[in-house]
């Protein structure tokens, strides 16, 4: 199964780099491959003592950066090596100070894997949430390096549970504890015969916390919403976009932040918004009080913006990229609109079902939610209120990963 597995790899490595002719993303996802092992050499000096964490892309980042902190407290004589496998994850946050070393992991194949291994050396491994390279993993088992893996999340359809899933499940032994989110994957994992899981949460609740605790002031948002009633749209797609632009347009006297996830289609955003509109990279001078509508083509600020906001719509939910992050604006005791493909985020069916969040399944629910949300006060402050306290009830998760890997002498 070895050898197939790794015969798939390589040629899984050979149609990226075909792919890469014709994807900005895919360009990105090859060319800084190139590279990993020149920057390794040159950032890890014979000597040094490494810590490894993996993401697969900025969500993980964003579960795994408490501990990643936290670690770097309790080690502080340690480097912190960090691994992105998606360009979403390492092209923005490749400048994270929480890491010593940020790079792209080099593709599973057993080359690399050993490769990798005798240029980091790590004393200690964290995988985050559901990203599992078997190549690796089997290198991490042999070097008897302490690993864990955080925040994970197991689904009965994942390929460890299958009756051909040995390979699979032969990889998880590298794991010394799994710190999963919820008890339906501790059941999974004992059902397939490993018994050092603890239920701990999801680490995100713990990050969006601490988002409170810093300074959120934006003085250029300030300015704009004017005291007014602000409605953010995060991480929208035109997907998405598509369901609230005539709310916007037929609304008054409320202010409106777009935060879109990408930025080719902006122009034909503001184009479709008949309202006043500017764009971040065009604030410069102008009086923002007089618009209605800021589009922020720009990364980095959505998550101060929640803290402006009086509704949050967040985006990914009527398409099929996935449901983008809910809990920053709950953080902030912001009542939160999503789409209708939830059901994969466990944290947003929670939320629904506690009455923090309103998914809506069409354009006319979206424009209902938006509207009730907006006009009716006591309303949204239920909902806001709701949300927040969903968040501060599920913190903790750092802690019990900390008090464990402490008791680890292995380090």
């Amino acid at each position: 199964m070895l050898f197939i597995y790794n015969l798939l790899t390589l040629i899984a490595s050979g149609i990226v780099k075909i792919a890469a002719i014709f994807s900005t993303k895919m360009k990105l996802f090859v060319e800084g491959r190139k590279t990993v092992f020149n920057t390794l050499s040159q950032k890890i000096q014979p000597g040094d003592r490494t810590i490894w964490f993996h993401s697969a892309s900025l969500g993980e980042y964003e579960q795994g950066l408490p501990v990643m902190e936290k670690v770097r407290e309790l080690y502080p004589n340690h480097k912190i090596v960090l691994t992105f496998f998606s360009p979403s994850g390492y092209e923005i946050r490749k400048n994270t100070k929480a890491a010593d070393v940020v790079v792209y992991l080099p593709m599973d194949t057993l080359m690399n894997a050993k490769k990798f291994m005798h240029a980091v050396k790590p004393e200690m491994v964290f995988f985050i949430k559901y990203e599992f390279w078997p190549n690796y993993l089997n290198e991490v088992r042999k070097a008897g390096i302490p690993a864990y893996l955080i925040s994970g999340l197991f689904r009965e359809k994942q390929v460890f549970f299958k009756w051909y899933g040995g390979f699979y499940r032969e990889a998880l032994k590298a794991f010394s504890h799994f710190f999963v989110q919820y008890e339906s994957s501790k059941k999974l994992l004992q059902d397939i015969a490993f018994t050092n899981v603890t239920i701990s949460g999801d680490t995100r609740y713990d990050r969006v916390s601490e988002i409170l605790e810093r300074d959120n002031s934006l003085p250029f948002v300030e300015e704009f919403i004017n005291g007014k009633t602000t409605v953010v749209f995060g991480s929208s797609w035109p997907k998405d976009e598509a369901m609230f632009v005539d709310f916007i347009n037929s609304s008054l006297d409320t202010k409106f932040i777009i935060a879109p996830h990408t930025f080719g289609h902006v122009p034909a955003l503001k184009e479709s918004i008949t309202k006043k509109t500017i764009l971040f990279t065009e604030k410069e001078g102008k009086n923002l009080a007089e618009y209605d509508v800021i589009i922020i083509n720009t990364i980095g600020l959505l998550s101060k913006i929640y803290s402006y906001a009086d509704v949050a719509y967040v985006g990914g939910g009527f398409g099929t990229s996935g449901l983008h992050n809910i809990l920053e604006p709950s953080a902030f005791g912001v009542p939160v609109i999503i789409g209708p493909n939830h059901q994969k985020f466990p944290e947003a069916v929670a939320l629904v079902q506690m009455g923090g969040c309103v998914a809506v399944a069409s354009k006319q629910e979206t424009e209902d939610a938006l509207s009730s949300l907006v006009h009716n006060d006591d309303y949204r402050w239920e909902k806001g209120h709701i949300a927040g306290t969903f968040v501060s009830m599920n913190r903790g998760a750092v802690n019990i990963i900390l008090n464990h890997i402490a008791n680890d002498t292995r380090i």
